[in-house]
């Protein structure tokens, strides 16, 4: 692997594991067997609550909005680098996402990072194969080393968000390809964003320019959840009185069958016409793919 020491910025060719800088003998501490590149953030990173992790791990896989998701993500990894044979995904949390690449991509070698030790110790029982790592997204320990980078709704987690996206742009090689979705539209901001602790909800056009700063060159920009997009204003806004102690989650993500299967097939309707080229305007959600030239 191409690696990049935290300690003295040196690129060198490291072995899968623990690497150890020949320059300066900095490597990576340990946590559970897990590689820790930013051990000092592993129980108390900021930007999310690591006791979230169980109750997303326990409804991620029934709730639409997380399997639509993965729809698109596959989709736009099918469509735009079918052929990638290293993925990294930042800020992985559960592994739910990776669960559904490797199902696509078995022969693809898989990493996921996430800030939080916590998160990875539920992603280890989905991604018994994968290579996980506990890191800070703003210091990333690989220099032209992957195909494919993901960061699926992370940025708006991190007020650093232009020096993440620096970051993966030096740990993807060239022609590699980024893939992002963000929460979109700073009026649709609610307790429900306190809660998660974002700190932003992006606009299309900050999330244009804060790539293309970084060097990268968009391939694909549209929102999602738009068919849905009246129904999520209307939730915002009955919930825009609470307080974030008020924000029950389980509540929000397990809604009743019939109605998750409905908003299911509709999210997979609205896929299929983005699969055809179309472009929307206005969603609760923003996909971007971008290219490192």
């Amino acid at each position: 692997m191409s690696s990049r020491c935290l300690g003295c910025g040196t690129k060198f060719d490291s072995e899968a594991g623990r690497p150890h800088c020949p320059a300066c003998r900095w490597e990576p501490e340990e946590i559970g067997g897990i590689a820790a590149y930013a051990p000092q953030f592993a129980n108390q990173g900021g930007g999310f609550e690591a006791s979230y992790f169980k109750v997303l791990s326990e409804l991620e896989a029934t709730n639409f909005w997380f399997r639509s998701r993965n729809d698109l993500i596959l989709w736009a990894l099918r469509k735009y680098h079918p052929k990638f044979r290293s993925f990294l995904e930042i800020g992985c949390g559960t592994g739910f996402v990776l669960s559904g690449v490797t199902g696509k991509y078995p022969e693809a070698e898989l990493f996921g990072s996430e800030i939080f030790i916590e998160g990875l110790r539920f992603a280890s029982q989905r991604l018994p194969n994968a290579r996980l790592m506990q890191m800070d997204a703003r210091a990333i320990p690989f220099a032209e080393e992957f195909d494919a980078i993901g960061a699926f709704d992370v940025l708006e987690h991190i007020e650093e968000d232009e020096t993440v996206l620096q970051q993966v742009h030096a740990a993807l090689k060239p022609k590699g390809t980024l893939l992002v979705t963000v929460p979109q539209h700073p009026w649709l901001w609610s307790p429900l964003d306190d809660y998660a602790h974002h700190c932003r909800r992006y606009t299309a056009g900050e999330l244009n320019r804060k790539v293309t700063a970084a060097g990268f060159t968009i391939l694909r920009n549209t929102s999602f959840v738009s068919f849905l997009l009246p129904a999520m204003l209307a939730s915002r806004l009955l919930s825009r009185n609470k307080s974030v102690d008020e924000i029950d989650v389980r509540t929000e993500m397990q809604l009743p069958s019939l109605l998750n299967n409905a908003f299911r097939w509709i999210l997979r309707a609205e896929s299929a016409l983005i699969g055809t080229g179309l472009d929307f305007p206005l969603g609760g959600s923003r996909l971007l793919v971008a290219r490192k030239m």
